[in-house]
């Protein structure tokens, strides 16, 4: 009886040492999948292939022919190229690149028209942590920020045909079933979106015929969106 009590002590140390082990493996791979997916939410490679106006993109820059502009936002983080593909599910796990990431990319709605012409243009982009992607929206929530970040600029295509202005002027929180928000459709029902949702609309910025919409999640596990709503000057 005396060695079954002994033997029953091993075995029971080795499997409290082997849950130990498989624990210490799954916080190591939770640290180690947070930092990567942050680092791919960061990564500054991205801006070497940033095209100029009037100079021809890199020939060898790795970013796919789903690339249709680049978005920039004055004061923030927003500084990424735009993608898109016949599906709006493609870019939501794939980097610019092409590869498999959790950031994801910043896409251009699969309906939309890729040079920007629609009056209502929507982009997507998931909401990461330290103003990363998307992340930076939740500032707009606040008049102060909106009225003191609202500069942008779209440049069109691979090779930066085209550079328009951006002016954003509102900031609304609504379901991501409300098909008048998140759905190409005529400047009326937008302006109407906007008129409801938002709490501060900045009616200073000179209006414009094209309305650029940049959306992310409010929560990791959420029905809602946040937008960020801004006009496009050609």
């Amino acid at each position: 009886m005396k060695k079954f009590f002994i033997w029953m002590n091993i075995i029971y140390e080795r499997a409290m040492l082997f849950v130990f082990i498989v624990a210490l493996l799954i916080i190591c791979y939770g640290l180690y999948d947070a930092y990567y997916v942050y680092h791919k939410a960061s990564d500054n490679d991205y801006l070497k292939y940033k095209p100029v106006v009037g100079e021809t993109v890199l020939e060898d820059s790795p970013i796919t022919q789903d690339m249709v502009a680049w978005i920039t936002i004055d004061g923030t983080n927003i500084d990424y190229p735009i993608m898109q593909s016949d599906s709006n599910t493609e870019y939501l796990n794939k980097d610019p690149y092409g590869n498999y990431s959790l950031s994801g990319s910043i896409f251009l709605d699969s309906r939309n028209s890729s040079d920007f012409s629609d009056p209502y243009s929507i982009l997507y982009g998931h909401h990461m942590e330290y103003g990363k992607m998307f992340g930076a929206l939740d500032e707009y929530l606040k008049p102060e920020y909106l009225n003191k970040y609202n500069n942008g600029t779209l440049m069109l295509g691979r090779d930066a045909k085209a550079a328009y202005p951006i002016r954003l002027f509102a900031c609304v929180k609504v379901s991501a079933y409300d098909d008048n928000a998140l759905e190409p459709g005529n400047l009326d029902s937008i302006l109407k979106v906007i008129d409801e949702h938002a709490e501060y609309i900045n009616t200073s910025i000179e209006k414009s015929e094209h309305i650029i919409a940049l959306s992310t999640c409010t929560e990791p596990v959420s029905t809602n969106r946040l937008i960020v709503f801004g006009y496009i000057y050609e």
